[in-house]
């Protein structure tokens, strides 16, 4: 046997139970991937100074991943689920090839006009290069999920985020250059995706490589809205620290990210709540078993609700102990930057717990199938982000941004939950 079909055996076995390992490595995947998400622009303000730091958390968490969605272009839910094999593979590859092209171009032409420091853009365009490529290997993960092989999309996630991030750490502590270190996880991206994702998927029997350039125009009008949606919902969530990079310092862009390090683990766990409800609460929407759908709704959304409170309780007694804890592990030069954000740190807690409650709601739409009127509210709420966002940072600085933060996931959460209530009075007379 050869050594690549040796690889491809081990990696693509799943012992005795697939279904457990299914479970076992998706669980993995999603938070080794979370996890890096979470700590690293922590670990670069810790190793590589405060604006640096600033540089690499709006690069990695904000504009990279403001075009990893663009790269993504919300066609996983749609690829998973083609059963029927309506598109080959080949077609969503090529349809991928596209948008990651586009994600790099528009990216590259938002920082040829947006003023930075050559350094700043360089870094922010790897950056952009490395969260692209995650969109990418995205779509052969999508098609080992659609092809009953969710295992190998976990092993891909998790292994190619230790591998990148293992790699980018690797270089900044050993150079010191910043901009050297993200060179290395880009290279380290590609290997990746060359080792876990292309060689496995080829050995699948089932995938059909084929494509047409005719079926690219289907496929684009079958999951653009999809798209807009998820890319003006993350604008709405990231415009506060769109703000911060516009109108203040690179320092100040990692201070916010700090503070906003929660809202990952309040998505997590919202996510802990909401997924396994939804099955119920679909199965009743279709089969009219309003009663039913409005306790669990109103169940989920009364424990959504109460972890909420629980979470900014804690962030107002313990915050000013953990954001001192932050500043010694990040060392002297940090002593006095974090704790007094304590104020914005509760804002931002309680922004998350909003944030939780109308995804929630989000979700609840797209049950009743109300596509246009999740458009309407990204809509309305795009245009209010982009200027209250501005204005609240250039007035009240971090506080401001948190209190913008808060105020767009307030209005989000009211749009949704009005949203639902309004066209569940309209299903009940049906």
């Amino acid at each position: 046997m050869k050594m690549a079909d040796r690889w491809a055996a081990l990696w693509m076995g799943t012992g005795k139970n697939r279904e457990r390992q299914n479970i076992l490595w998706n669980m993995s995947g999603s938070f080794f991937y979370a996890f890096a998400s979470m700590v690293l622009s922590f670990l670069v303000m810790r190793i590589a100074g405060k604006e640096q730091g600033g540089i690499f958390a709006f690069g990695y968490s904000t504009f990279g991943q403001q075009m990893f969605i663009l790269a993504y272009f919300g066609i996983r839910p749609f690829q998973v689920t083609d059963g029927a094999g309506e598109y080959r593979f080949g077609d969503y590859l090529l349809h991928r090839r596209l948008t990651c092209a586009l994600a790099l171009a528009a990216g590259a032409g938002y920082l040829f006009f947006c003023g930075y420091t050559r350094q700043k853009a360089m870094v922010i365009f790897l950056l952009v290069c490395y969260k692209v490529i995650d969109g990418f290997a995205d779509v052969y993960e999508s098609e080992f999920q659609r092809a009953g092989h969710l295992h190998l999309t976990g092993k891909s996630n998790t292994f190619r985020t230790v591998l990148s991030v293992g790699a980018f750490l690797l270089a900044l502590v050993t150079g010191g250059s910043l901009l050297w270190a993200c060179v290395v996880a880009v290279a380290a991206q590609v290997a990746g995706v060359a080792v876990f994702d292309v060689p496995l998927l080829k050995r699948l029997p089932a995938v059909d490589w084929r494509r047409s350039g005719k079926r690219l125009a289907p496929l684009t009008g079958a999951v653009w809205l999809l798209f807009v949606s998820v890319f003006l919902d993350f604008y709405i969530f990231s415009a506060a620290k769109y703000a911060i990079d516009a109108y203040m310092d690179d320092v100040s862009s990692g201070y916010f990210n700090v503070v906003f390090m929660p809202t990952s683990v309040i998505n997590l766990a919202a996510g802990f709540v909401i997924r396994p409800v939804l099955t119920y609460l679909t199965d009743d929407w279709n089969q009219k078993k309003y009663g039913d759908f409005l306790r669990m709704l109103g169940g989920i959304s009364g424990l959504i609700a109460a972890l909420s409170v629980l979470a900014v309780a804690l962030a107002w007694l313990l915050g000013r102990p953990v954001l001192g804890i932050m500043e010694r592990i990040l060392g002297t030069a940090y002593e006095g930057s974090l704790v007094p954000c304590h104020g914005a740190f509760v804002l931002v807690v309680l922004g998350g717990g909003f944030y939780a409650v109308l995804n929630l709601y989000y979700y609840v739409l797209v049950i009743m199938r109300r596509q246009r009127v999740i458009f309407a509210i990204y809509a309305v709420l795009t245009v209010m982000a982009a200027t209250l966002a501005p204005a609240f940072v250039k007035r009240g600085g971090l506080k401001g941004a948190a209190w913008a933060y808060l105020l767009l996931m307030v209005a989000m959460a009211v749009g949704f939950a009005a949203g639902a209530w309004f066209y569940y009075r309209v299903g009940k007379q049906e």
